[in-house]
């Protein structure tokens, strides 16, 4: 016979919204990575390549600043995607220290493709909800973020 102390009650894992927000977010996560990964790139390289869409042009200070990533890490991606062809970094002729990076012609072409399967990504798990529920979650999403200051890109 044991002699066991009772156990103290604890909550299931699937009653914690954080399991359910883990669990689809890594399926979502994966599906994503293995579609950018046979265009060439990684996912934190589309999550740069995206911005330098949106900016046209930046200095690496500007990446590390709206994508909330250190120093490090944008000059390795940067590197990479340079080593790919898909940006080129110019250093000002005024101060040796100031560079600017910009997507080249095949990194600006590539980027609507990415953002297409990106689309396709979300329609896959998320285009089964209604637009009003769709709609909901990405608004709570959202305000979780801004609640808890959340700043860095998800790349991993």
């Amino acid at each position: 016979m044991s002699s066991r102390p009772p156990h103290e009650p604890v909550s299931e894992l699937e009653d914690h919204l954080g399991y359910w927000l883990r669990f689809v977010s890594n399926h979502v996560s994966q599906a994503f990575r293995a579609k950018v990964e046979a265009e060439g790139v990684a996912v934190s390289e589309w999550v740069v390549l995206r911005e330098l869409y949106r900016l046209g042009s930046g200095s690496p200070g500007a990446l590390v600043r709206s994508l909330g990533m250190t120093k490090g890490a944008v000059s390795k991606l940067v590197d990479r995607l340079e080593q790919k062809g898909l940006v080129t970094r110019a250093v000002s002729d005024v101060d040796r220290r100031q560079q600017t990076v910009a997507l080249t012609p095949g990194g600006r072409a590539l980027v609507p493709r990415l953002a297409r399967l990106a689309d396709s990504n979300d329609h896959e798990f998320f285009g089964h909800l209604a637009e009003p529920a769709r709609a909901e979650l990405l608004r709570l999403l959202q305000a979780i973020a801004r609640h808890h200051h959340l700043k860095a890109a998800p790349i991993d």
